[in-house]
């Protein structure tokens, strides 16, 4: 007798649905087919296992399993569940009346219990899409697909579990995976920017950047507050939006880091912040497995890179692409798979190898040809994608101790305040791009520029001698636009405005033809 059973496997981070084909003919042995890996044909072990310990017989006959298509490599363990009850019902132990129905995945236990999985979340929106009923899904990891409208989860925790859904469905609601009824409160993490003294340039310069995703570099001497900052910026930033949240769940799902402690989607954004010894693959993805890496987990959120300067020169290089296309493609003799990467590029760097270069205190003991190297170690074409340049400059005994004149000074701006103006920014830019894919101006294409970056004649002579003075490259000239579009959504101005082209330019210092003048 021939059973099928639906369960899935993802590709990067689109889910393909497999057929569980259960045969049970004249003949002896049991044999699994599909192009599977060392998990999957183990799988068969732990189902013959799991169902002996239930009290079901193993079919005296030739048992074949085959995993649809054939020409797609199956990987890992969440087949289980799916072959073991696909076993049950074509030798007439159970009658499975929905198990065309339901995608189902899992790693059983060999008592029974069912092990949580990757992938949850992206198999969810397939099932959904192929017109599924619904999903079963192990209990840990059901979460991650409670938001998914329109689909049925049901989170089980043993094989009788799963049994009992497809045959009295109707008794298992107590399994049903539900959104919560009431949204908790997004509360942002990060420090707050109360707690840094002075620096209003970078503040702002960080206030710009959260407001639109763009590139920011931090430089400026050690202690100078480069990496407080950077630990601040999660705490301006917005929550995520239903789209950008599934978009950087279906990431986390198959990477294994899903929401299986809490409810439904991420509503925080990433922040990913990886030691300059990572290796390529961790940061770009790939391996064995074709895993996402630092730079899709950031996907939606910021990817920190502390003492930039200090990561290998291939390294950085291999960062261009993405942070030109928002996607990073992994090609590989036994793979190809895309994943997302719009990721906001957050950096700091001392100015020189002492660090102290440019300092009021005259410490630094560097040559200027070693000032050069060290600023050098980030090659043209990467600086060229960053799009703030800030240079931070060390406190001073007042602005640290908070004393001006015997009497305090005023206090600092909070995140709060800081988190409300990046949002009604990021509101302007989602009502501009709807339907487009996109959600910042950072990610505008050339097309976008175009069409939302609109220069009056008088800007168009500010900007031809910003250019002439400076020196820069097409790609900088397109993101100082990108910029000084945010800057007037920040100003609430519909048009972009000199002033806002002038403020744009000036977070570009790295890029003055006379840096040491």
């Amino acid at each position: 007798m021939l059973n099928k059973c639906y369960c899935a496997t993802c590709i990067g981070v689109e889910a393909v649905v497999v057929t569980v084909e259960v045969d049970l003919s004249l003949g002896i042995g049991i044999h699994l087919v599909g192009l599977p890996d060392s998990a999957v044909r183990e799988s068969l072990l732990r189902v013959i296992t799991a169902l002996t310990s239930y009290g079901f017989r193993i079919p005296g006959r030739k048992l074949v399993v085959n995993l649809a298509p054939a020409d797609i490599r199956k990987e890992g363990s969440a087949y289980d569940l799916a072959i073991a009850l696909g076993v049950l019902a074509a030798s007439e132990q159970v009658s499975l009346v929905d198990g065309d129905k339901f995608l189902i995945m899992g790693e059983l236990a060999l008592d029974g219990r069912i092990r949580a999985v990757n992938g949850v979340l992206p198999v969810a929106l397939k099932a959904r899409e192929e017109g599924f009923g619904g999903c079963i899904f192990p209990a840990e990891s059901a979460r991650e697909a409670a938001d998914v409208d329109g689909l049925a989860v049901y989170g089980v925790s043993s094989l009788a579990e799963a049994i009992e859904v497809l045959t009295r469905r109707e008794q298992c609601e107590h399994l049903r995976v539900r959104r919560q009824a009431v949204q908790t409160v997004f509360k942002p993490s990060g420090n707050d920017f109360r707690q840094v003294r002075g620096q209003a340039l970078a503040k702002r310069g960080m206030e710009i950047a959260a407001a639109a995703g763009h590139n920011i570099i931090l430089v400026g001497a050690p202690g100078s507050g480069k990496s407080l900052m950077a630990s601040c910026l999660p705490s301006i930033l917005p929550p995520m939006t239903r789209e950008e949240a599934i978009e950087t769940g279906k990431v986390y799902s198959v990477a294994g880091r899903g929401a299986r402690v809490s409810d439904g989607l991420m509503q925080e954004r990433p922040f990913r912040a990886p030691h300059h010894s990572a290796s390529l693959v961790s940061l770009i993805g790939g391996g064995q497995n074709a895993a996402p890496g630092e730079i899709s987990l950031a996907n939606n959120g910021v990817l920190y890179m502390d003492e930039i300067a200090q990561f290998s020169r291939s390294l950085l290089d291999a960062l261009r692409q993405p942070l030109e296309d928002g996607r990073v493609t992994i090609s590989r003799a036994k793979y190809k798979v895309d994943y997302p990467a719009h990721f906001m590029l957050v950096a700091s760097m001392n100015p020189c190898p002492c660090g102290y270069y440019g300092d009021d205190t005259g410490r630094c003991t560097c040559t200027r040809g070693a000032v050069e190297g060290y600023l050098s170690r980030i090659s043209g074409p990467m600086m060229d994608r960053i799009d703030l340049q800030i240079w931070v400059k060390s406190l001073s005994a007042v602005e640290l101790l908070g004393l001006a004149g015997g009497g305090p000074l005023p206090q600092e701006e909070s995140s709060a305040a800081i988190a409300a103006r990046v949002a009604r920014a990021r509101a302007v830019q989602e009502a501009r791009f709807e339907g487009t894919g996109i959600h910042t101006n950072a990610a505008m294409s050339a097309r976008q520029i175009e069409q939302y970056c609109r220069l009056s004649e008088e800007c168009r002579r500010t900007l031809e001698k910003i250019l002439d003075r400076m020196g820069l490259s097409a790609r900088a000239y397109t993101r100082i636009l990108k910029v000084a579009r945010t800057i007037a959504d920040l100003a609430g101005e519909p048009d972009i405005l000199p002033a806002h082209l002038l403020e744009a330019a000036g977070f570009r210092f790295l890029d003055r033809r006379k840096l040491f003048d």
